[in-house]
This record gives structure tokens, C-alpha cells and sequence, in this order.
């Protein structure tokens, strides 16, 4: 039987092999970039190359997401490692998709080559024989929360329960069959090759429709009720609510106004809003949410309008695994040096990583390789070997760690690790966050 040590290199030669299609692989992903739900294109060029690697992927999950499988000589548990399908909305963005909009602005396209170099790597070093358990390889949809309206259709539809992909990929069982996850990000401005926080924010929608009454802004602006002024009047409020945050729960709320009018001469009488609520603890966010929404009824208030409060669940906070952290700090120590890989401190962004966070160990490093502020026309790879090959050299031999030697490291990890909510508590608690209120200002 191979060394472990002999096994990671006989799988980073492997991936190395497939250097020029992996480059090739990352930048067509990039060139073809598409929001949640929407990734049809990505997910065949996926299938297709887990088809070629013989994993028998099943295609069409939570609509686009698909899944493959790679057994290892011997029963053990189960790693996922995933990869996210979409891209964003940067229309501005130099390579964003001419009608859509859509880009690349976050780097999932390096997440998806990533995970498939793992697969490569693994399969194609006959690696798989030394270890015990099974790798399943998941392309998962729609990470990104935006195009809300479409997805509310979609759920209208019945096509989804909620709006997030790793969300409808638990209810429907597909990490049911999974005991540890894996994956990395792009990042920018790292001082070191690779980081991973502890932790990061969860997060909470809310769409808001203010309901006034039109008249003609310049002669009878007194027979209006200003939907717009009522919007204004709430966003004040919520900005004054800012210091009765506690800054331990880094608290983030950043509304838009997605509809401001109909016309220039006309009082505004229907004004949208939107909102993400975030926060470090469900607690947290569930308060912020209760100052939200009081806000939102005081503009309603003031200016006798109607305002409608939809609530919909966004992200649970993240949590990082440290012992699953820690073989990963050892690779990276290995291939590129020591103190290249800090781990710890909090994001205060988002990702539903962190739902999956809750019920398995999940390890989740950035990698730098990119510059430009992420979700930004700036974002770009600027080291695609770094993203689309050594990230994949570097969690295939996690994975080795993981599973060698009858996968000790994987049931080590398993034994330490405590869910905080079972697969049931989860659905419950995320179908107990869809709310809408509606609240008249006139009748108060």
C-alpha cells in the first residue's frame, strides 16, 4: 500500500497532467456566465466531463445541480466536495454576458474547475483503491441571492420551496448521503496565499412595497399620499437604528430602492424596496429584522401609506470546521510554506454554505489568485494555475488526509463535530422565516 505521502503526489501529478484543460475548463465557464437557477450550459459541460471520469452524474437537481460519485476501496464515510454554478449581475463588467448582464465577478467559475480537478486527480491517479469512503462531486446552483422576483416565481410555480440552491439541495435528500463538505473561494487583497475565517454572516431578505396614492406632483400634490416620502421616512429609521447595534453581531443591512415612481409629475404611489438583514448569530438577526420592520411601519406611519413586508430566508451564519481547517493548513504549509494559511477571525458576508454548516463539518479556505473587489466590474482571475489547479491539488490531498488509513481523520473529525439542528429543525426553522405583513399607516 502507498504512503500517504506518496499518494498526494501521485494525485497532484495527476491534476498537473490536466493542467491545460483545466485552464481551458475555467475560462469557458467564465466566458459563459449564468445567474441561479439558470445554469443549464454550465451544468451539461460538468455532466459531461463527470461522464468522461465515469461518475454517473445525475443531472437536473434543485433544477440545474449536478452530482457524481467516486468510491474508494472500501467502505468509509462520505466527502463532498462542491462547486458553485453561478455567476452574479455585474453588467459592466468587461467579460459580462451582452444580454443578461451576468459575470463572473466572484470567481465560482474557478470553484466549479476546482472541483473538478479534484476528481481528475483522484480518479485518474487510482488513488481511490487506498481509500476508504466515497467522494461525492457537486455543481450546486444559485448561490448568489439576487433575481428574487424570478425566483418567487419559480417557487409560485412549485419549481422551488426556497430561494437559495444548497437550501433546496438539503430538503430534497441530496446531502442527505453526505457526512463532510468541502470546497474554497476566490479572494482578493490576501497577504498570504490562503485564509479561512472562522465564521461569517447569516442573512435575511425583505422586499417592501410602500402603497400610496397618485396625483399630480405640481397642482393637487395634496391629494397624494407619497409612497416615496413614506420609503425615505423608513430608510431614516433604520439608519438611526444603526448604534443600538452591538458591534459583536456586525449587523449589515443595505437597501435599495428597486422602484422609486411612475413619473416625474405624479406622487409616487407604489415604491419597492429591497434589503438583505445580516448578522453573525440567528439572534441577532432576528433582532435586527424586529427594528427593520418597525422601521419600515414608521414611514408607513408618518405618511398614512400602506407598506407590505415580505421576509424571506436568506443565509444561515457559517461556521468553519478546525480540525478539517488544520489538514488543510498542513497541505498548504507543504506545497507553498509555512504561514501561508492563517485561519480564524469573522466575514461579514454571506454564503448558504453556512446552512450546510449547521448539519455537517464543512471546510471552506480562500485562495488568493484574483484582484478587484469581489462582486465588483474590477474582479478578475489574475492567477489561473493558482485557482484552477493548485486549490484543486490542495483539497484532493485534504481528501487524502481525510480518508486514509480506514478514513481515521474523517471519523476523528466526525466524533468531535455537533450539529447544531438536525435536517428536520433546519426546514422548520427556514419555512418559519417566510413571512409577509401588511400594515396600513391610514388605519393606525
Amino acid at each position: 500500500m502507498l504512503s500517504k505521502e506518496e499518494l498526494k503526489r501521485k494525485v497532484c501529478a495527476a491534476i498537473d497532467a490536466r493542467r491545460d484543460h483545466l485552464v481551458r475548463l475555467g475560462e469557458t465557464i467564465q466566458r459563459n456566465p449564468e445567474t441561479g437557477f439558470n445554469e443549464h450550459q454550465t451544468a451539461a459541460l460538468v455532466a459531461q466531463e463527470m461522464e468522461r471520469l465515469g461518475l454517473a452524474p445525475q443531472t437536473g437537481l434543485a433544477l440545474t445541480g449536478v452530482k457524481g460519485r467516486l468510491a474508494g476501496g472500501k467502505a468509509g464515510p462520505t466527502l463532498a466536495v462542491l462547486g458553485e454554478l453561478d455567476s452574479l449581475t455585474v453588467s459592466d463588467h468587461p467579460l459580462a454576458h451582452p444580454e443578461t448582464g451576468a459575470a463572473h465577478a466572484c470567481g465560482h467559475n474557478a470553484q466549479v474547475t476546482g472541483m473538478l480537478g479534484v476528481a481528475m486527480g483522484l480518479k485518474e491517479s487510482g488513488a481511490l483503491e487506498h481509500l476508504a469512503g466515497s467522494l461525492v462531486f457537486m455543481a450546486v446552483p444559485a448561490e448568489e441571492l439576487i433575481e428574487v422576483e424570478q425566483r418567487l416565481d419559480k417557487v409560485a410555480a412549485g419549481q422551488l420551496e426556497f430561494l437559495l440552491g444548497k437550501q433546496e439541495l438539503i430538503r430534497l435528500g441530496h446531502f442527505d448521503d453526505v457526512d463532510l463538505v468541502t470546497m474554497f473561494h476566490a479572494a482578493s487583497g490576501l497577504d498570504t496565499f490562503a485564509r479561512m475565517m472562522d465564521s461569517s454572516n447569516g442573512a435575511l431578505v425583505k422586499k417592501i412595497r410602500f402603497a400610496g396614492r397618485a396625483a399630480h406632483a405640481g397642482s393637487t400634490p395634496h391629494l397624494g399620499i407619497n409612497a416615496l416620502n413614506a420609503a425615505t421616512i423608513a430608510l431614516a429609521a433604520i439608519q438611526a437604528q444603526r448604534e443600538t447595534f452591538r458591534e459583536e453581531d456586525t449587523i449589515r443591512i443595505h437597501p435599495i430602492i428597486t422602484k422609486g415612481g411612475d413619473a416625474v409629475s405624479v406622487v409616487p404611489a407604489e415604491v419597492k424596496v429591497e434589503t438583505f438583514v445580516r448578522g453573525r448569530t440567528i439572534e441577532a438577526i432576528q433582532d435586527a429584522n424586529r427594528k427593520v420592520d418597525r422601521s419600515l411601519r414608521a414611514g408607513a406611519l408618518a405618511m398614512g401609506c400602506e407598506v407590505e413586508i415580505q421576509t424571506i430566508p436568506a443565509y444561515l451564519p457559517q461556521h468553519n470546521n478546525a480540525d478539517m481547517g488544520r489538514l488543510f493548513e498542513a497541505n498548504v504549509a507543504e506545497m507553498i510554506g509555512p504561514g501561508q494559511f492563517p485561519i480564524g477571525g469573522h466575514k461579514t458576508g454571506s454564503t448558504d454554505l453556512g446552512d450546510v454548516g449547521h448539519l455537517l463539518p464543512v471546510l471552506y479556505p480562500n485562495i488568493s489568485g484574483s484582484e478587484g473587489a469581489t462582486h465588483s466590474a474590477a474582479f478578475q482571475i489574475t492567477d489561473p494555475d493558482r485557482l484552477y489547479v493548485t486549490s484543486a491539488k490542495l483539497l484532493a490531498m485534504t481528501a487524502v488526509d481525510l480518508l486514509y488509513d480506514d478514513a481515521r481523520e474523517a471519523k476523528g473529525v466526525l466524533d468531535r463535530f455537533q450539529p447544531s439542528m438536525t435536517k428536520d429543525a433546519y426546514l422548520k426553522h427556514q419555512r418559519s422565516l417566510f413571512h409577509t405583513e401588511r400594515f396600513s399607516g391610514a388605519e393606525a
